[in-house]
């Protein structure tokens, strides 16, 4: 005998629909080059769809694999939500790579579509294998023949529904760094999103509650944060997305001005907190 109840795929989609629904209001914030950028839950998950809706209407298809090259902000959680909620692979690039392995990487992955940071502009090659590139306004810095993100936001609709498809689709890819080798290629279904995000969630575990506000300085490009901008979205939490700007005191003040009461990144990046703040 089966037990029917609540029989449905475990998709992205409904973590981003949940925290529309519940948490449309709550702040999210990201430092750009420019200052502070605010916008809400609501309006996230707003532009997700608009984004889903121009990516199809360009011709994206379920199992495309489309990249980002960008550090933590809106426009990339934006991306989290909306690229695997149609149905589409996350590929999210180290910018911190080898250029030849960057290379190698796109041309594995199959890369349609690569969104880049403008503030990154220079520091991202032509990739050959990619159909089309899209720039992000976090700051000043241009691609010849690219399209800009705010451009396909506004042209996308509002109303756009996610599709259903089986959990076991692939929503998102991760490289390795290629230390012993080529770069290996990991793919997270959403069934392993959603499941990873619920367990993270956990108090033994992360902890992170709506009343946090959350700083994720592990790079969204790595490992996908370690899950948390999936776990502080499914549960409302305020989120700072810090930017490029990943430096000692840069973060410090960061936590200090939007009263950051939750935050994780490797042991490197608070060593250097400290040595400063001791040097102060």
């Amino acid at each position: 005998m089966d037990g029917l109840m609540m029989e449905r795929p475990l998709l992205v989609k409904q973590l981003a629909e949940r925290t529309e629904a519940i948490f449309g209001d709550r702040e999210v914030l990201a430092r750009t080059q420019g200052g502070v950028e605010r916008s809400t839950y609501a309006r996230i998950v707003e532009r997700a769809r608009r984004l889903a809706s121009s990516l199809t209407q360009l011709g994206l298809e379920p199992g495309d694999r489309v990249a980002s090259f960008a550090s933590n902000s809106l426009r990339h959680l934006e991306l989290y939500l909306a690229v695997p909620s149609m149905g589409a692979v996350l590929h999210t690039l180290n910018v911190r790579l080898f250029e030849d392995d960057l290379h190698y990487i796109t041309s594995h992955a199959d890369d349609r579509v690569v969104f880049l940071d403008a503030s990154l502009a220079d520091a991202m090659p032509r990739f050959d294998a990619t159909e089309r590139e899209v720039v992000m306004p976090d700051g000043p810095g241009a691609r010849e023949g690219a399209l800009d993100y705010e451009e396909l936001i506004a042209q996308g609709d509002p109303g756009f529904q996610f599709p259903e498809f089986p959990e076991s689709t692939a929503a998102a890819m991760c490289y390795t760094s290629g230390t012993t080798g080529r770069p290996k290629g990991v793919l997270y279904s959403h069934r392993s999103i959603v499941l990873h995000t619920l367990g993270a969630a956990l108090p033994d575990s992360m902890g992170i509650r709506e009343a946090d506000s959350v700083m994720p300085v592990v790079p969204m490009f790595h490992a996908m944060a370690w899950g948390i901008p999936y776990v502080a979205t499914m549960v409302g939490a305020r989120q700072v997305l810090p930017g490029p700007n990943l430096t000692p005191h840069g973060l410090a003040d960061l936590i200090e001005s939007e009263r950051v009461t939750w935050t994780a990144g490797v042991p490197t990046i608070w060593n250097g907190i400290k040595i400063k703040t001791k040097e102060n």
